[in-house]
């Protein structure tokens, strides 16, 4: 059962990253696409806006689908993690914890990944 909901939580999480990856770069998804994120990402200080659009879109896409399948979970992991610590650092911080746009929910999925990278994607992997 161990190895069940560790591929349910690699699955779940990592495919959603890829999602969020897949609006930055492509616009999938209801996504903006590349320059309408970076153009957000320069009104939220966050500059060059475009790059940092394509490098977070990058992270998501590619820690999320490493992530969901198992393959280099650690490496997927750590780009996840990265990418939710940008978002507290640039964004969500200054809102605090149980607040309107607060930073919990980037913290969950900071302890997710960090629980998954540390004991291992199990046994239903790729990798």
């Amino acid at each position: 059962m161990i190895n069940l909901g560790l591929l349910i939580i690699r699955l779940i999480v990592g495919l959603s990253f890829a999602g969020h990856g897949a609006q930055k770069l492509f616009g999938w998804f209801g996504g903006h696409g590349p320059k309408a994120t970076g153009g957000a990402f320069d009104s939220m200080g966050i500059k060059p806006g475009f790059p940092m659009a394509v490098l977070a879109g990058l992270a998501e896409l590619i820690g999320g689908l490493l992530f969901a399948i198992g393959l280099f979970t650690w490496l997927g992991a750590a780009l996840i993690i990265i990418t939710m610590l940008v978002a507290i650092l640039k964004v969500h911080g200054k809102n605090g914890y149980y607040s309107e746009g607060g930073f919990e929910f980037q913290l969950i999925l900071i302890a997710v990944a960090l629980g998954v990278g540390m004991i291992g994607p199990g046994a239903y992997a790729i990798g």
